[in-house]
């Protein structure tokens, strides 16, 4: 049985942080192979590094139809502190990483 919060919603139980920095080419098919996993308590929080290409608009797109979507978008400072703005917003019990390509 799976554990519920006081929202009524399932916890999570795993956050998988994406950065991403102009990684179009590569998003949906990322993005798609966490979104089929079997685990439904699972949020996927990409960070868009200040990515100069269509990433971000993808990510909006994918969040915009799928709740367990979550993206960050900050300015360019490179893979390291986009990892640690979606550790900081995680809500998982279990964190992954996971790159763009």
């Amino acid at each position: 049985m799976d554990e519920i919060c006081e929202t009524g919603a399932a916890k999570i139980k795993v956050s998988v942080i994406i950065p991403v920095y102009n990684a179009e080419v590569y998003l949906a098919g990322c993005i798609e192979s966490v979104l089929s996993q079997g685990l439904d308590e699972i949020e996927v929080i990409c960070v868009d590094d200040g990515s100069t290409d269509g990433s971000l608009r993808l990510l909006l797109a994918y969040a915009k139809r799928d709740s367990r979507v979550h993206v960050i978008d900050q300015a360019n400072q490179g893979a390291g502190p986009a990892r640690n703005a979606g550790i900081a917003a995680a809500a998982g019990e279990y964190l992954a990483f996971l790159d763009a390509d």
